[in-house]
C-alpha cells in the first residue's frame, strides 16, 4: 500500500465520487477505480458503497479515512522537515499569466504541482502576452500562459484553454436582436463600438479579432479608445449605457448586473485560445508536471443574461 493509494482514497471520499476525484488528481477514472479496487483487495474489506448519487465510505472506509489522513499528514510533515536540507529547497518556478484568466485551470494545476513537488515555490507574475514571450526568451520566466502562439524553435507550446467568445450588450439592445443558430450574428453589432484592448499587448490576437470584426461589417474603432486595464465594473457600466459592446466567454466571476446581457455569437466566429509556453531546453520535472496538469483542463460556455461573466477579452 503506497502513499499515493491513500491520497486517492481520501480524494474519492472527500469529493463523493470517482469522476470528481479523478479530475482533482489529474488521472483517468479507470486508473482511479483500479487503485480503489486494489486497495480493497489488499485490505480484504469493502471501503466504499456505490450508488447513482456517488460513493460513501463504509464503516471500514471511515476507519481507513482517519488513518490515511494521519499517515498523509505525517508523510508531508517529514518531507517538509527534510526540505531544509535539500540544495533545491525554495527553488522557484516563475509563471506568467495575462491580466484576465479563467481561475480554474491555473488553480487546479498549482494544487497538483504542490502535491507532487512540495519544494517548488511558484512566483506568479501578471504580464501581457507580448511581455511574457519576451521574458521567456530572455530567461526571466519559466512558463507563460499567453493569448497567441509564439514562433521559433526555442519555445515549446501547447493549447490549454479554448473559449468561444460571446458579446456583452445593454439589455435593451440585446432584446432587439434576432437569435439564430443559438446566438446573435456578429454583423448585427454594426454601429456599436467595441470595447477592445491595445494591440501592443497581444498583436496577433488583436489582429485576429479586428479582422473578424471588419469581415462582418463591424468597425473596431480608434485604438486610442481601447482600455486594457479598465476595471470590469467600469466596462460593464460603459456597456450598460448603450452604444458599446464587449467580447467575453460565458460563465465567469461575479453575476452581471440586470442592465447587461450576455449572448453567444452565432457560428462561433471568435474563439480565444490560451497557450502554455515554456523553454524547449527545460528538463525540469516540476514544470513538466504543471504543463501536464494544465493540459487536462477544459472549458465550456452558455448563454446568460443579467448573470454570469464580466469581461474576458483582454490580451
Amino acid at each position: 500500500m503506497e502513499i499515493w493509494d491513500l491520497r486517492v482514497f481520501v480524494a474519492v471520499v472527500e469529493d463523493g465520487g470517482l469522476s470528481a476525484a479523478a479530475r482533482r488528481l489529474h488521472i483517468s477514472q479507470p486508473s482511479l477505480s483500479q487503485t480503489i479496487q486494489a486497495l480493497e483487495k489488499h485490505l480484504d474489506v469493502q471501503l466504499l458503497t456505490r450508488s447513482s448519487t456517488g460513493v460513501a465510505p463504509t464503516a471500514a472506509g471511515m476507519t481507513l479515512l482517519g488513518e490515511a489522513r494521519a499517515v498523509i499528514a505525517r508523510y508531508d510533515q517529514a518531507l517538509a522537515a527534510m526540505a531544509k536540507h535539500s540544495p533545491r529547497a525554495g527553488r522557484s518556478l516563475r509563471v506568467g499569466i495575462p491580466l484576465e484568466l479563467p481561475p480554474q485551470p491555473l488553480s487546479h494545476g498549482l494544487a497538483s504541482l504542490a502535491a507532487a513537488f512540495p519544494l517548488t515555490v511558484v512566483e506568479v507574475r501578471h504580464m501581457s502576452t507580448a511581455r511574457q514571450i519576451e521574458a521567456l526568451r530572455a530567461g526571466e520566466l519559466d512558463l507563460g500562459l499567453v493569448r497567441e502562439r509564439p514562433t521559433g524553435e526555442r519555445l515549446d507550446v501547447s493549447t490549454v484553454i479554448e473559449e468561444p467568445l460571446g458579446v456583452l450588450l445593454a439589455v435593451e439592445q440585446a432584446e432587439a436582436l434576432e437569435i439564430v443558430d443559438g446566438g446573435v450574428r456578429l454583423d448585427r453589432l454594426s454601429g456599436l463600438q467595441w470595447l477592445g484592448f491595445p494591440r501592443d499587448g497581444s498583436p496577433a490576437w488583436y489582429d485576429e479579432v479586428t479582422a473578424v470584426l471588419r469581415s462582418h461589417g463591424v468597425q473596431p474603432g480608434p485604438p486610442a479608445s481601447y482600455t486594457q486595464d479598465l476595471l470590469p465594473e467600469l466596462k460593464l457600466a460603459a456597456v450598460s449605457a448603450g452604444g458599446k459592446f464587449a467580447l467575453a466567454p460565458a460563465g465567469r466571476f461575479a453575476p452581471l448586473p440586470e442592465s447587461v446581457c450576455w449572448l453567444a455569437l452565432a457560428g462561433r466566429p471568435l474563439v480565444r485560445r490560451t497557450w502554455v509556453v515554456w523553454p524547449a531546453e527545460s528538463r525540469r520535472r516540476d514544470l513538466a508536471h504543471l504543463v501536464a496538469a494544465l493540459e487536462d483542463m477544459a472549458r465550456n460556455g452558455t448563454n446568460q443574461c443579467g448573470r454570469g461573466s464580466p469581461l474576458e477579452d483582454s490580451p
